[in-house]
């Protein structure tokens, strides 16, 4: 028997977070947070964590995982996630899966791909110099002509990933993105995906204010407390918006106005990485956030929601008028 799951995905500063809690309160359900930068502890500034009073209201998983000098790999979110998700089941709740990391939502609902390559640490440590020599940009360049759709998914300065995907491709002679998963360790839930986007100026005005916000609010004090602590900008959680360009003023590198406006570029520029992510899954159903007020939006991923769950329960809605079939991506 599969088991429901709803998932809700979108770009950064689109608004989910504030629909996925009143959704939680209308359906009974938790939410498992999909962000890759939520699991740090004492980042919630820059990675827009829900607050304390937000967690009061709807039980949350996968937020405050380990600490920002700890590693943590999509393997180990997927595991997390799908004990999550079964204790959520356990407890007759329903399951809201939501964040924008779009492999991590994609590991949880149709499986990671087994490695196509054991590690090597030759090759490894040679595309480690290559990075520190020209750059993980030019690495990731490389990359795109070899596996355009890693290179895609992936920030230019991903060092990690970038070069794992090279390593596999150094070995195997085939993308990582080609890479299948076993039908033995697909998940079975039964997955009712809905999208949430708006269009681009729009949510570029909206990176821009949370970004202001994020400033006043004080990230660079957060900031500035994990560098004492002896946290890094190179550690895997360093790849957070926010965190690289805030610790390059504070070491003087650039100014706090620069170090804003990179940052605004920058979540503009992740925000389009991740709609050219969902843009191809057929199975999102997007509403734009701009022509639904909160309620509205909520209304309409309930009643479709439970027209699938409980057929006859409610009569479908007429996709065409109510939901697109992908969302604003943008030139």
């Amino acid at each position: 028997m599969q088991l429901p799951l709803l998932v809700l995905v979108g770009p950064t500063a689109v608004g989910k977070t504030r629909l996925s809690l009143r959704l939680a309160e209308l359906l009974d359900a938790e939410i498992v947070s999909a962000d890759s930068m939520q699991v740090y502890r004492g980042m919630d500034i820059g990675t827009a964590k829900p607050t304390p009073a937000e967690r009061a209201r709807v039980p949350h998983h996968l937020i405050d995982v380990v600490d920002p000098t700890e590693e943590f790999s999509v393997a180990r979110y997927e595991s997390l996630a799908r004990a999550a998700i079964a204790g959520i089941h356990a407890r007759g709740k329903l399951p809201l899966l939501t964040g924008g990391t779009g492999l991590y939502v994609k590991a949880v609902v149709d499986g990671l791909p087994m490695p196509p390559a054991p590690p090597d640490p030759a090759i490894r440590a040679r595309l480690e110099a290559e990075a520190d020599r020209l750059g993980t940009e030019a690495l990731h360049r490389r990359l795109a002509q070899v596996d355009p759709v890693s290179a895609a998914r992936l920030h230019p300065r991903d060092r990690r990933r970038i070069i794992r995907a090279l390593e596999i491709w150094e070995q195997t002679g085939r993308p990582r993105s080609a890479t299948q998963v076993p039908e033995a360790d697909r998940p079975h839930y039964e997955a009712h995906w809905f999208g949430l986007t708006r269009p681009r100026a729009s949510l570029y005005r909206r990176i821009d204010r949370r970004v202001d916000q994020q400033i006043a609010s004080g990230l660079v004090d957060e900031v500035r407390r994990l560098l004492e602590q002896g946290w890094t900008p190179r550690a895997t959680s360093g790849q957070g918006l926010g965190y690289k360009e805030i610790a390059d003023y504070l070491e003087g590198k650039v100014t706090l106005e620069e170090a804003v406006a990179r940052l605004k570029r920058a979540t503009r520029q992740y925000a389009k990485r991740q709609l050219c992510w969902w843009r191809g899954d057929h199975r999102i159903r997007w509403l734009d956030m701009d022509r639904w007020d909160e309620e509205e939006a909520c209304r309409l991923i309930v009643e479709a929601f439970r027209s699938e769950v409980f057929p006859g329960a409610e009569e479908p809605l007429a996709r065409p008028a109510v939901f697109l079939s992908t969302p604003d991506v943008g030139t």
